[in-house]
C-alpha cells in the first residue's frame, strides 16, 4: 500500500495536482497511515513539484514541539514545498487513542497548542530570551492550515486567521454553515488577510457511468465497515451493498452525501458546481478506488479535464 502511495503521488505530480497530503490513522487494517511526516517524506523523494504535507496532524496526539521539529526537517528537505494540516480528532478507537498518550486536556486546549506550533514556525524573535527553539522549524513559516468538518473547527480557523479545509468527504452534512461561519469570522492573521477554503470530496471515477458505480461499492462497503467498528477496505461487490438494510444504506450516504461518481467528464462537472456553490478557493480530491492502476488512471482522467 504504501508503494501504491508513492506511484499515486507521482502521477498526481505528473498529472498536474497541486498537493498531496497524507491523513493520519492509528490501529486501522484499512488505513496504514500512522506517520504522515514520515510518508511525505517518502514522497517528496519520489517527486519534483508537487506540494505534500498532512492532512492532517492530529495535534491533541502530539507535542506541538515535536510537530514543529519534524516539519521544520521536512521543509528543510523539501523547501517550499511542505504543508501542514492540523486537526483535533483522535485518528483512531478509544483504546488506540489512550495508548497515544491523548488527554482530555490535550483536546480542550486545542487552540492554544495550536497557537505554541505556530510560534515554534514563527521566524527568530532577537529581544526574546531562553526562549524554546525548534530547529529546524524556526523561521520555516510552514503553511498551517486548519482541518475540520463542524462549525466549532471553522470558528477555530477564523479567530486563528488560519485557511479551513472541510472534510466533506466525509462529514458533508455541515459544510455550507461551516464555511459561512469560518468567512464570517475570520480574522486577519500574520502573512493572511483574507479567508482560505479548501473543500475535501470523494470521487470515484471510470470511463462509464456503470464502471463507476460499481467501483464505488468499495467505498460504500469500507464506510458501512468503519460505522460497525471494524474497519476494512473490500474489493467492490454491487451485491453486497444490494443487501443492506434502508439504515444502513441511509447511514453511509450520510458519509458520502457528496461523492462525485461517474465518468471523467460527470465528475470534473460536479466538483466545478461544489467549488461554485461554497466558493472554495480549491478542491481537494480523495480517490480511494480499490485498484490501484484504476485509481491512477482516474486521477489523470479528471486532471485533463479540469485542466482543459
Amino acid at each position: 500500500m504504501l508503494a501504491d502511495t508513492l506511484a499515486c503521488a507521482r502521477a498526481a505530480e505528473g498529472a498536474g495536482y497541486h498537493r498531496y497530503w497524507i491523513a493520519e490513522h492509528h490501529g486501522s487494517p484499512a488505513t496504514i497511515s500512522a506517520a504522515p511526516d514520515v510518508v511525505a517524506a517518502a514522497i517528496g523523494a519520489a517527486t519534483e513539484r508537487i506540494r505534500i504535507g498532512a492532512g492532517g496532524v492530529m495535534l491533541p496526539n502530539h507535542r506541538p514541539y515535536t510537530v514543529a521539529e519534524r516539519f521544520g526537517t521536512l521543509a528543510a528537505l523539501y523547501p517550499g514545498r511542505v504543508d501542514l494540516g492540523i486537526g483535533r480528532a483522535s485518528g483512531t478507537d478509544s483504546p488506540t487513542a489512550k495508548a497515544l498518550g491523548r488527554t482530555i486536556e490535550a483536546v480542550t486546549g486545542h487552540e492554544e497548542r495550536l497557537a505554541e506550533l505556530r510560534g515554534y514556525l514563527a521566524a527568530a524573535d532577537p529581544d526574546a530570551h531562553a526562549r524554546v527553539r525548534a530547529l529546524p522549524g524556526e523561521g520555516s513559516q510552514v503553511p498551517v492550515y486548519v482541518l475540520g468538518s463542524s462549525v466549532q473547527s471553522a470558528e477555530i480557523a477564523a479567530r486563528a486567521g488560519l485557511p479551513y479545509a472541510f472534510a466533506a468527504h466525509f462529514a458533508p452534512a455541515r459544510l455550507d454553515e461551516a464555511i459561512a461561519a469560518y468567512r464570517r469570522a475570520f480574522r486577519p492573521g500574520p502573512g493572511r488577510t483574507a479567508p482560505e477554503v479548501i473543500v475535501a470530496a470523494t470521487v470515484c471515477i471510470a470511463q462509464t457511468e456503470e464502471r463507476a458505480r460499481a467501483e464505488f461499492t468499495a467505498m460504500e462497503q469500507s464506510v458501512l465497515a468503519m460505522l460497525r467498528g471494524a474497519p476494512a477496505f473490500p474489493a467492490p461487490d454491487p451485491a453486497a451493498t444490494a443487501r443492506w438494510s434502508a439504515e444502513e444504506r441511509r447511514a453511509v450516504d450520510a458519509v458520502l452525501g457528496l461523492a462525485q461518481v461517474g465518468t471523467p467528464g460527470s465528475v470534473a462537472g460536479g466538483l466545478a458546481d461544489l467549488a461554485a456553490r461554497t466558493g472554495a478557493d480549491e478542491v481537494m480530491v480523495t480517490c480511494q478506488i480499490w485498484d490501484t492502476a484504476a485509481r491512477i488512471d482516474a486521477l489523470e482522467s479528471l486532471a485533463r479535464i479540469w485542466h482543459g
